[in-house]
């Protein structure tokens, strides 16, 4: 009794202490002083100072924290990894230093903005998420903690997945209010950037995803993959629709393309949502997702601009939409030949052509991103060519590119060894690379290693076993 008692009393130490030390983070009347803004111009956002180190510093251990940090612990926390539990300690850690460290800054001054206000949202849910764990290192299995353990388990797999996005949002947050941007007039142009580059960016992440770890999945929904493509174009278009003109008044800029853009998009999902199924009923691939990506980037290369610098940019981000698309429809009709996958005699998992769409996909989203009105007009000011400025994109685009892939691969290398195909058994489960998976596992779990008990354990080891 003796020796189980002490690794639990050890347990809840580290426990009390590691909620103590978050209790802080959330003491903000207490240390956090106000912004002062009394050097702040009329009518303008931020003063005329510049970003101190204090600051500069902060944004850097926040995006190390939020943005590196906590993305990898989440995979080790797929893959139920002992790692898991000391990287998120360490990144909490980081988080609470970034934030103390953004109450106490000199230099810039800023008005009431998006970026402190959301802070709120981003830390509640960190602040939950630590919660969770704390109570799952407790090992509480007897009388209602046996049902509780495992909402808690769902609860923090799903918070962990959220994390990243919510940690998204609020650093381009924090990269508008440094400039003082997206504010008046401004606003409705930058939603719509920052928006719909997110989303080329999100989509791309996807397509890498299912590309990578995820044609398993596709193959259990029965479906093709340019179903839930189509379907989510066709939502977009309908919201682009209706929103992307004040109906009522009048037609003023680009209200009409960015409308026909929305009309476009729902007429070819609804034919890609019709295509994406055989006769028999079975799953098929098509090109229309493909096409509708081409057919924007075409209209984005032509999209009139006040300022030379952005009509330039605006016409390379519309090549590279173009590109995306066009490299997906050869992907689909010659190098898968409308299969799901490369066929199961190749031992190559992807093709390297493959690849391009998502990257692709990435790059456009962040140009578009950084395409709005004070951006171009900052960079004019400052005589950065668009060159330049567009090479720029690409590299950050790549190193994104290439931390998805990394985490990706942390998940699949863990993954179950998986056995050869039996070209004689036509009902065999394939995976990415052709090969047979009798042993699935469930990819939205999100426990450690340890926090599961010998009974739970055995209770995930039979659900995959009649998985597979």
């Amino acid at each position: 009794m003796a020796q189980e008692a002490f690794p639990r009393a050890l347990a809840m130490s580290r426990a009390k202490y590691l909620g103590l030390l978050f209790c802080v983070l959330f003491a903000r009347n207490a240390a956090a002083h106000e912004h002062h803004s009394d050097e702040i111009p009329e009518g303008e956002a931020i003063s005329a100072d510049p970003i101190d180190s204090v600051l500069w510093v902060h944004i850097i251990i926040q995006i190390l924290s939020f943005g590196l940090i906590f993305p990898t612990g989440m995979v080790l926390g797929i893959i139920r990894s002992r790692w898991h539990v000391p990287l998120q300690t360490l990144g909490v850690i980081i988080a609470i230093v970034g934030y103390f460290l953004g109450h106490r800054h000199g230099g810039r001054q800023f008005a009431p903005n998006i970026h402190a206000a959301f802070a709120s949202t981003l830390t509640t849910i960190l602040a939950v998420q630590v919660v969770f764990g704390i109570y799952l290192k407790l090992h509480l299995q007897k009388g209602v903690h046996a049902r509780l353990r495992r909402y808690t388990v769902t609860a923090h797999g799903v918070l962990g997945k959220i994390l990243p996005v919510v940690s998204w949002v609020q650093m381009l947050f924090g990269g508008i209010t440094a400039l003082g941007f997206c504010r008046e007039d401004h606003l409705g142009q930058c939603l719509a950037h920052f928006i719909m580059g997110s989303a080329f960016i999100g989509y791309g992440i996807i397509l890498t995803i299912i590309l990578l770890v995820g044609q398993v999945w596709i193959k259990r929904t029965g479906r093709s993959q340019e179903f839930f493509d189509s379907l989510l174009i066709a939502a977009w278009g309908c919201v682009n629709t209706f929103t992307e003109h004040r109906w009522g008044g009048p037609w003023v800029k680009n209200d009409l393309q960015h409308t026909s853009m929305g009309i476009v998009w729902w007429c070819a999902g609804l034919l890609g949502v019709w295509l994406s199924r055989k006769r028999d009923g079975r799953p098929k691939r098509n090109l229309v997702p493909g096409m509708v990506i081409l057919i924007t980037g075409w209209a984005m290369s032509a999209h009139p601009q006040s300022l030379e610098l952005s009509t330039k940019i605006h016409t390379v981000f519309g090549f590279t939409l173009m590109a995306a698309g066009a490299a997906r429809v050869i992907e689909i009709a010659f190098v898968l030949k409308d299969q799901n996958s490369i066929s199961a005699s190749d031992s190559e998992e992807t093709n390297s052509w493959q690849y391009l769409t998502p990257f692709l996909l990435i790059a456009s989203g962040f140009i578009f991103m950084s395409a709005t009105e004070e951006q171009m007009a900052l960079l004019a000011t400052a005589h950065v060519s668009h060159v330049s400025y567009i090479l720029l994109l690409y590299s950050v685009s790549f190193l994104l590119f290439l931390f998805v892939s990394l985490l990706l691969h942390l998940y699949a290398i863990h993954m179950p060894p998986t056995a050869g195909p039996n070209p004689t058994d036509e009902g065999t489960e394939m995976r990415i690379n052709g090969h047979a998976d009798p042993s699935l596992r469930d990819v939205e779990e999100f426990e450690l290693e340890g926090l599961i008990s010998d009974d739970e354990e055995g209770f995930v080891g039979k659900t995959n076993r009649r998985v597979g």
